[in-house]
This record gives structure tokens, sequence and C-alpha cells, in this order.
């Protein structure tokens, strides 16, 4: 059973959330309204999940979490938020989100993004994923020489072809099905290279993919 924390200031909406998990089959563990208590509990109840708000009364949610990243184990972070502004979206991804959906997704919509984090996915409300790709790009055009002297680690060609899937933003089922291979399969790849690239979550490997040119056609 998945293990979910819900963070949000306002306790009905809180609440609401957290029944709604339990409905669908998700062991929720805590339901708090702070940051610094959001840190401290997910260190003890070590949630798999955490769907976070952005607006806290005691601290940003992006610094929430990145506080959260640094839990053993940390959690995937799914940011639920009634804010689409870019800044927002990419303050929190940049903190470490695994995702960002806003709060006018239905529940159904809701509750399968949470589904698809637990799963290593990078979910996003519709038209936030390019915006999150699109900054990814002008930051390895930035950041990265283009003179291939970085040495690259050894990738597997099966390795290399689902991280270019990944760079273009497809989720692991729609990997799976491109590739004809199993859902279990793709997660198993991209845990594979997240460990050779010492990396820690999609987001980060998804900057790498796209500081490679993987994304290229």
């Amino acid at each position: 059973m998945v293990r979910v924390m819900v963070v949000d200031d306002h306790p009905m909406w809180r609440d609401g959330v957290a029944r709604d998990l339990a409905e669908a089959g998700y062991e929720v563990v805590a339901a708090v309204g702070e940051g610094r208590q959001a840190i401290r509990a997910a260190a003890a109840v070590r949630p798999d999940v955490v769907v976070l708000d952005l607006r806290l009364p005691d601290m940003p949610g992006a610094v929430v979490a990145a506080g959260l990243a640094e839990v053993e184990p940390p959690p995937r972070v799914l940011v639920l938020s009634a804010s689409a502004e870019q800044d927002d979206v990419l303050e929190a991804v940049k903190a470490g989100a695994s995702g960002y959906l806003v709060k006018s997704a239905s529940r159904e919509e809701f509750l399968d993004a949470v589904r698809r984090t637990a799963e290593g996915d990078a979910v996003f409300t519709p038209g936030l994923a390019g915006l999150v790709l699109g900054e990814y790009r002008r930051l390895a055009a930035q950041d990265v020489p283009n003179d291939g002297s970085a040495e690259r680690p050894r990738l597997t060609d099966r390795e290399t072809e689902v991280l270019r899937l990944v760079a273009k933003g497809l989720s692991y089922r729609q990997i799976a099905d491109r590739l004809v291979l199993s859902h279990r399969t793709v997660q198993n790849h991209v845990q594979n290279t997240l460990r050779k690239l010492q990396l820690h979550n999609r987001v980060e490997l998804v900057r790498y993919a796209i500081e490679q040119g993987l994304d290229a056609d």
C-alpha cells in the first residue's frame, strides 16, 4: 500500500484530500498544515508520496520540498496548488518536486497523479510539462559546453533509449508501450540509470538527458 502525507494549511481541503486518498486505497500516514511540521513528520512516518500545497503559513512550499528531499528515504513530492504561475511551477520543480497539479483538477485526475507519482512518473497539469522541459533546455544551453569534453557514464543501448524518451516527457507507461516493454522493466531501466549517473530522481534525470542533447529528434 502506498503511504501518503498531505500538507495543506486549510483544514477542510486537507481533510477532503486525505479522505479521497483513503477511499481510493492509499494509506494516509499524516495530514499537517505547516512546513516544518511536514518535514519532521516525513522523517518519522516515511511516506512514499507527499501531496504539498505551496502556500503555507510558516515557510514557502518550495523550501518545504527542498527539506523533504533531505529526508531519508526522500519521498516523491506532488505539488497540489491553486497557482499555475510559471515562477511557482519552476521553483517547486527545481526544489525537488516530482510533479505539479493545480487544484482545479478533478478527483480522478488527482488520484491518477498520486498513483503515477508513486510509480516514479513526473506528473504535470496539461501545459506545465512543456514549460518545465523548456526551462531545462534553456538552463542546459547556458550551463553545459557542447564540446563533448565531459565524460559520460556508460549506459546500455536500452537505458539510453529509455532516457531519450524520458527527456521527451513521456510517462513510464507511454515508454513501455513505445518500446513494447513492461512498466516494471522501464522502471528498472530508469533506476539503473539513476544509480549509474548518481542522480536522485526523475527531475534530475530529465535535466541530465537534456544537457546531453538526448531530447533532440
